[in-house]
Parts: structure tokens; sequence; C-alpha cells
């Protein structure tokens, strides 16, 4: 396999792209992009189980959770597969991405796509927080932004190259 690609597009309160990448099946997946219209601050960032029905970040379901663990932040041993911490907004808004993961991958039993990745309205605590909903959610709040993950058309590249 040579290196994958994969964007989401997303919908809701907040706009922007999410790009996935990894050159290898054993390499780390490269996550950026650039989304806007966040408040400034903490906000959790996740991969869910399934893709959105009808824009309706509801429909995409519990975090990627392939191993029934805990939740957790992205450097815990105990996670999600799903679970990428937070991203933080800047006061205009904006949250610039670049972070890798080791338990996602673009290909494989724990690929993520086809999947959906969401943005939540507040900070993960990373289930350390003690809420009832720590452990499952990192008590991140509602779910602002979502998108598909997927591998872009050929057609794609043209329009923004």
């Amino acid at each position: 396999m040579s290196g994958i690609l994969a964007v989401a597009n997303m919908t809701g309160s907040v706009s922007g792209l999410v790009v996935f990448s990894q050159a290898t099946p054993d390499a780390l997946v490269n996550v950026g992009g650039i989304l806007g219209g966040l408040t400034a601050g903490l906000h959790g960032f996740h991969v869910h189980e399934s893709p959105i029905s009808n824009g309706d970040c509801a429909t995409a379901g519990s975090h990627f959770n392939p191993f029934h663990m805990n939740h957790g932040g992205p450097a815990a041993e105990v996670r999600h597969v799903g679970d990428l911490g937070n991203i933080e907004a800047n006061q205009e808004g904006y949250s610039f991405l670049n972070l890798q993961d080791s338990l996602i991958q673009l290909s494989g039993e724990q690929s993520i796509l086809g999947l959906s990745v969401v943005i939540h309205a507040d900070e993960d605590d990373l289930g350390l927080g003690g809420y009832p909903d720590s452990l499952t959610t990192g008590h991140s709040g509602d779910r602002i932004a979502c998108g598909d993950i997927v591998i872009p058309d050929p057609e794609w590249f043209e329009q923004i190259w």
C-alpha cells in the first residue's frame, strides 16, 4: 500500500476541513486541517462509529471503540480508538489542526474510513473528570460539527489545487 489520504468536510455550526493521512500501514496517522466558527478554548475531538445521516451529528453514534475500553486521552493506555482529545480555538474562533495518532488507521481493523469525526462544544476531560459520562464521552458536551471520513474523489483535488 502506498499512502492514504482521507478528508472530512465539517458541517454544523463549525466549518472547515479535517485531513487524515497515513504513509504506510504501520505509520502514525497525521491529522491536519483548519476549522472556523468555534468559541475560543478547548473542544472535544473524536472519531465516532457511524457515518452522518442527513447532516445530523447525533447519527454518528458513540466514539469509535472496537476494543470496548473506557474513554481516555490520546496518550492514555486505556482509551477508545476514536479518542483524539481536544482541539483549541483561538480568539477569532479558528483551530489549526496538526496532530498524530497511533491508534486510528486508514486501513485494516482500526480503519476510520467511512466513519465520522465530531467536534464537541466543551473540553474533553480525557476520562478524568469524575462526571457520570467522563468514561464514555469525556463530558465534552453537545456535538457542534461533524463530517464523514472519506477518500476524496480525484476531482476534489482539481478544485483545491
